[in-house]
């Protein structure tokens, strides 16, 4: 689809801002008007869609897709979405470490050791890790708290939750993100570290580099779209 509209305006609409092309609301693929809480996310949708020349790139509006994923796969269903990511509290990648080689280890150690450290703190809960590859189950009051905190979250919220816990493998991370606690390049550095190893091992592969930044700017986009609602 070609760009068909001449003028993208933010309007007030039903208890929040939805984006008008040409006087008309942009709708959701399930055709529900599309509206965000916030009026600086209602601008940078807006900013999304002015800024599009030629051919509609859905890649290019990441935060329109966040907007539709809110509205049309969560909303109708919000306790079922928040279980289905509390379940990565079981499991998260920061518990998981590698036996070797020493670099690794101590990288691992540096980053993560952050990262549980800032979670046992805000949310008083405890970690098992482990070198082992088989899972190794969390404790229960772990569990049930890291998952309370993903059930108070609107299905706005939870959108932007989901690829920042997908893409990174770690439900910490992305409640620090949430929570804005640390700066965004310090949590991308904790959640990609395996893969920026591998990198600095064994060179640069030009397939394993375009796929990690393609994974960083979705997990930015996402950050920005919680940003926007604060």
């Amino acid at each position: 689809m070609r760009r068909f509209w001449s003028e993208v305006r933010v309007a007030v609409r039903d208890g929040g801002w939805g984006i008008e092309l040409d006087a008309k609301p942009l709708k959701t693929p399930a055709r529900v008007a599309l509206w965000v809480p916030t009026e600086a996310l209602a601008g940078a949708i807006k900013s999304e869609w002015s800024e599009t020349v030629g051919e509609i790139d859905p890649r290019a509006m990441p935060l329109t897709g966040l907007a539709n994923a809110a509205i049309d796969r969560v909303a109708p269903n919000v306790p079922l979405f928040a279980s289905n990511l509390a379940k990565y509290a079981e499991a998260d990648l920061f518990c998981y470490r590698a036996e070797g080689p020493a670099g690794l280890v101590k990288w691992q150690s540096a980053e993560w050791d952050a990262m549980l450290g800032w979670a046992r703190r805000r949310f008083d809960v405890d970690f098992v890790v482990t070198n082992a590859i088989v899972h190794a189950p969390q404790p229960p009051a772990t569990v049930a708290r890291l998952s309370h905190e993903v059930a108070v979250l609107d299905a706005y919220r939870l959108a932007a939750l989901s690829p920042l816990v997908t893409i990174g493998g770690s439900l910490v991370a992305a409640l620090a993100v949430v929570e804005g606690a640390m700066p965004l390049d310090t949590i991308w550095s904790a959640v990609s570290l395996d893969e920026r190893w591998q990198i600095e091992m064994w060179g640069d592969d030009h397939e394993a580099v375009a796929s990690l930044e393609h994974r960083r700017a979705d997990y930015a986009a996402a950050a920005r779209f919680i940003s926007l609602l604060r």
